[in-house]
């Protein structure tokens, strides 16, 4: 019987999802040249999608879309010869996500408010208390603008992916893929909630048990 994914499985997707065809590429393809390591990221891409399905039952969104990329961008390279078009994997799904965050909030349907929403948002006891508004809306503010911001960080990174495909080492790229992005990511996820927290802390609201 197949598990459901949980949140630490979402989040493994989120981080890691395409990583292993990387890794796989970086290394065969220093040993063994550019052909090798094509066929063996792509072989590994398409293990990975077959791995989340066998084991949860669905393969989460994250790894469809990097391991699709994978797949399509290494046909290419395969085709003419030219490696930088699997390397171009990560460049173009940061600079697509950067393209989604942002037409959430022209929308007006900011993709983490959303998500903020979706699961729930503040407590029941807290978001119906009289004083509470000035902290809501402030929560609101602060996703509108975190999924802009956001949307800048994916939009910075996946310029420098670009660059770095045609201009730095294999193992140079590996690392800003793998290694670089993930602790980009964290380290900017941390300085935004240090800030927001700041923020609210300055709020008139009373104690919110």
């Amino acid at each position: 019987m197949k598990t459901p994914p949980n949140r630490s499985q979402q989040l493994r997707s989120l981080f890691l999802g395409g990583i292993l065809p990387v890794i796989a590429f970086t290394l065969i393809e220093e040993y063994m040249g550019t052909l090798a390591g094509l066929i063996a990221g792509m072989i590994l891409g398409l293990g990975e999608i077959l791995w989340e399905w066998k084991t949860q039952g669905k393969v989460e969104p994250m790894t469809w879309a990097a391991n699709s990329m994978i797949l399509i961008l290494g046909g290419i390279s395969l085709i003419t010869q030219e490696g930088v078009w699997f390397k171009l994997q990560p460049a173009i799904l940061e600079l697509g996500t950067a393209g989604f965050l942002w037409g959430s909030v022209v929308a007006k349907k900011p993709f983490l408010l959303l998500l903020f929403q979706k699961q729930g948002g503040l407590p029941a006891h807290i978001s119906e208390r009289p004083d509470a508004a000035p902290l809501i809306q402030a929560l609101s503010n602060a996703l509108r603008g975190l999924t802009l911001r956001l949307g800048l960080f994916f939009a910075g990174h996946g310029v420098l992916a670009v660059w770095a495909s045609f201009y730095w080492s294999t193992a140079a790229w590996a690392v800003l893929k793998g290694v670089g992005f993930t602790v980009s990511l964290v380290v900017y996820l941390v300085i935004e909630g240090l800030v927001l927290r700041q923020k609210i802390k300055h709020l008139r609201v009373g104690p919110l048990q």
